[in-house]
């Protein structure tokens, strides 16, 4: 057996290492990095796909992002200050922005922009004379384009400015942006006329074209640029430092105090790739500057095309399916760890160098899929050829070892060890009448046999047991080993009332089945004895054949007390070291003090009373202290009371009468 155990164990990985073996996991391989890289290609082109990936794109481009451009927009924030300040309601009187350019232009501003829409006549029209005045090119106005959806077309809507504020040179931009479909901004508007876009070309900067898949590289939270009430900017040189505005751009909009929560909303303000980490709005004139900065300086960040993102998830399933082509095992999860880290590493360097970003969400997933998916085909693998091992020795070794052996080939040798074990015992009472009974039926009374058999067997693998061996109509079973059990005196109690349980349900089928027939009723019983102690357990036996058994005086004790339970009529008996570990667990009372064969020295022996009153086994005590001081007589009430009391033990208190009988029949 022993070289039959090294062939298995030697066998499953030279069959892996040889060259059909190898040509079928590379095939296996190559078909699941092909559906995993398409499936997840396909995947790639969704829409919640998309937004997973611009979630990435925020946690990525936030991290060591790149500093505030130098001499970048300063914002002129209406705001709740100047609110106070200026003492009037939103709008204000476009005479007040007239002025704010004046101001501005005075203090040395290089380009204004205004981040309003001024789309209608105002009621006074010597406010929109005043401001058409003040107006020039070096200012540009917010407009506006939206899309009307409607069952019968959608329609482009686009507002500009009145035409009188744009005909001495002012500039309009379109200030509308493009919210993903989570609603955060982070895309860079496509249009050619657009706010920012407008406002570089005034200003005399180098403008980046915006590109279809633009990203807005941020450089931090609300309120980062350097920001200024709007009363503050109507009277610089009272209220600012000198050439705050000196060549500088200069934007106009509203801009809160304080940067609201999502949850709050707030006025012409948006969540942006920051808001993951701040929870809060960034202004709409903020976003606009930022825009600016993207495109002046050219560090928007383009988002990959498709066909980049589908090559990429394949070409990490690719090197998945080589990571795990030589074998999978625990250091398989260190390399994914690895490889994960690597790809998200790869990712950020993309995006910082080239100004590319490629989702390492895509190529991260392909690469698990494959790793998962091989060490799941690995794992089934090892599983068919455990199952090899088991049948191979379950016929010479119990199933507990097999299941060992299965793990570490190295246990196939002789030896044992010493545990405490809970050591079952269960037999068919009267087998041999039943067996006279059937002697012209031998099938019948094997079929009888395993149909008992069968179902206490359950009982003890159910509660963890180890099944030692079967000597006829008996079983013998044990509690921790090879496994460890801390509650293995419960387990071996719990498996004994299963077993009880279980008999009680064979014999209603067979009483079911002998009136269906016209026989006889035929009744099995079974006596039980368990014993918690110390024995030697381990593979017991010859070089050539041997099986994991226990050996010890708890196991012959726990033998005599299953025939010992016949004596009190009572199925099942414990000892006395398991009675103390599941008393409080289960009810248990003693019921006498023996001397069992093969034994000197007096053993308490105890059963099990499920749902007895507390008050009964008071009353049972009793009844044993009386039995131990030869105080009882066979005419005591106290024998038909704990009947009474204790019904399952019935025949227990009615055997103990009639030993008090036969005794006194023995005296002179």
């Amino acid at each position: 057996m022993k070289d039959l155990g090294a062939f298995y164990f030697s066998g499953g990985a030279s069959a892996q290492g040889d060259g059909h073996g190898q040509l079928q996991r590379r095939l296996k391989l190559l078909v699941l990095a092909a559906l995993i890289g398409i499936a997840l290609s396909i995947a790639s082109l969704t829409g919640a796909w998309s937004l997973n990936e611009l979630r990435s794109f925020d946690y990525l481009s936030t991290v060591y992002r790149p500093p505030l451009p130098a001499n970048g927009p300063v914002i002129v924030a209406i705001d709740e200050p100047s609110m106070v300040e200026i003492g009037r309601q939103w709008p204000w009187p476009r005479a007040l922005h007239a002025r704010l350019i004046d101001a501005l232009r005075k203090a040395g501003a290089r380009a204004i922009g205004i981040d309003v829409i001024f789309a209608e006549p105002s009621a006074d029209p010597a406010n929109d004379a005043l401001l058409e005045r003040a107006l020039g090119p070096d200012v540009v106005l917010a407009g506006d384009q939206s899309l009307v959806e409607a069952p019968q077309a959608d329609q482009f809507i686009r507002t500009e400015p009145l035409a009188i504020f744009t005909k001495k040179g002012a500039r309009t931009g379109i200030a509308s942006v493009d919210l993903g479909g989570d609603g955060t901004l982070r895309a860079v508007p496509v249009y050619p006329d657009g706010f920012a876009a407008v406002l570089a070309d005034v200003a005399g900067a180098r403008s980046v074209p915006p590109p279809q898949y633009g990203l807005i590289q941020t450089f931090g939270p609300a309120r980062t640029y350097p920001t200024v009430s709007y009363y503050q900017a109507l009277d610089p040189d009272n209220f600012l430092p000198k050439n705050t505005f000196r060549d500088r751009v200069v934007l106009v909009g509203l801009s809160l105090q304080n940067a609201p929560l999502i949850a709050d909303g707030g006025a012409d303000a948006f969540p942006s790739s920051d808001t993951v980490h701040s929870n809060k709005l960034v202004s709409g004139v903020e976003m606009q500057a930022t825009i600016y900065d993207n495109l002046a300086c050219g560090l928007f960040i383009t988002r990959a095309a498709p066909p980049a993102i589908i090559a990429a998830i394949l070409i990490a399933a690719i090197i998945a399916a080589l990571t795990v082509l030589p074998a999978t095992g625990w250091q398989t999860l260190g390399h994914a760890v690895i490889a994960l880290v690597l790809i998200v590493l790869a990712s950020y360097a993309t995006m910082r160098l080239g100004q590319v970003f490629v989702s390492p969400i895509g190529p991260g997933l392909a690469f698990l899929g494959v790793v998962a998916g091989q060490a799941g085909l690995d794992y089934a693998e090892e599983r068919r050829r455990r199952r090899e091992i088991t049948r191979a020795f379950s016929q010479y070794l119990s199933p507990a070892l097999v299941e060992r052996l299965a793990r570490d080939p190295s246990h196939l040798k002789l030896g044992g060890e010493r545990r405490t074990l809970s050591v079952l015992f269960c037999d068919i009472r009267g087998f041999t009448s039943i067996a006279e009974d059937m002697k012209e039926d031998p099938e019948g009374l094997t079929t009888l046999v395993n149909r008992l058999l069968t179902p206490l067997s359950e009982a003890v693998l159910q509660q963890g047991g180890t099944i030692d061996k079967y000597i006829g109509d008996c079983l013998m079973a044990f509690w921790n080993a090879p496994l460890d059990d801390p509650d293995h005196a419960t387990h071996a109690v719990q498996a004994a009332l299963d077993m009880l349980a279980a008999l009680q349900e064979v014999n209603d089928e067979l009483a079911t089945e002998a009136k269906t027939d016209g026989r006889a009723v035929q009744s099995l019983r079974i006596g039980i004895g368990v014993n918690t102690g110390e024995c030697i357990v381990g593979n017991m036996g010859s070089i050539r054949r041997f099986d994991y058994s226990a050996l010890g005086d708890a196991v012959n004790l726990a033998s005599r007390l299953e025939g010992a339970s016949k004596d009190y009529d009572i199925p099942l008996l414990l000892g006395e070291s398991t009675a103390s570990l599941v008393k409080e667990t289960f009810p248990v009372a003693e019921l006498d003090r023996i001397t069992v064969k093969g034994r000197s020295a007096v053993s308490p022996v105890f059963t099990v009373v499920p749902h007895a009153p507390q008050d009964a086994l008071q009353r049972h005590q009793t009844f044993l202290e009386a039995k131990y001081g030869a105080n009882l007589t066979i005419h005591d009430v106290i024998f038909d009371q704990m009947k009474s009391a204790i019904p399952a033990l019935a025949p227990y208190y009615e055997g103990e009468r009639a030993r008090l009988r036969t005794a006194q029949c023995k005296k002179p």
